[in-house]
């Protein structure tokens, strides 16, 4: 006998999202996130986006990150300048569906995922991360545990 489905489909009356929320990012999802930043870099490379906040800054797409049914994308984007961060991505959200409609040209996806643009804070994390290994207490501790930087002399 089949297991119980609940009228969502899913067993156990658990909602679709729950479900898949403990799945790690599938193949497919990596590849076609990974066309998508080219595409979205390579469309941002050429200034064809006429918005004041986006002319002349290059911006760098770091990730794209898919939603198991490819329908949604979060893009990871940052100016290089590190500047103006948040009416950059702004920017880019207010461009988003023109984004979109230049990056289906580029794809054979059935669907164009709708595209949500995030500022990049992982390089702000590794800032962080390398400033916390450098204090003196954390050297102290890193020495002690016989994990201190053979480079240093």
């Amino acid at each position: 006998m089949p297991p119980h489905r609940s009228p969502s489909g899913s067993r156990h009356g658990r909602d679709d999202a729950d479900h898949r929320a403990g799945r790690p990012t599938s193949q497919r999802q990596l590849r076609v996130g990974e066309l998508l930043r080219h595409l979205i870099a390579e469309l941002l490379r050429r200034d064809t986006i006429h918005d004041p906040h986006l002319q002349g800054v290059a911006i760098t797409i770091s990730e794209v990150r898919l939603s198991p049914d490819l329908k949604n994308a979060t893009v990871f984007a940052l100016p290089l300048s590190g500047k103006n961060t948040a009416e950059v991505i702004a920017a880019l959200n207010h461009a988003a569906a023109f984004i979109r409609g230049q990056v289906s040209k580029g794809t054979e996806l059935k669907f164009t995922p709708k595209l949500t643009f995030v500022g990049d804070e992982s390089f702000d994390e590794a800032d962080r991360i390398r400033a916390l290994l450098e204090t003196p207490v954390v050297k102290h501790d890193l020495e002690e545990a016989g994990w201190a930087d053979d480079d240093e002399e």
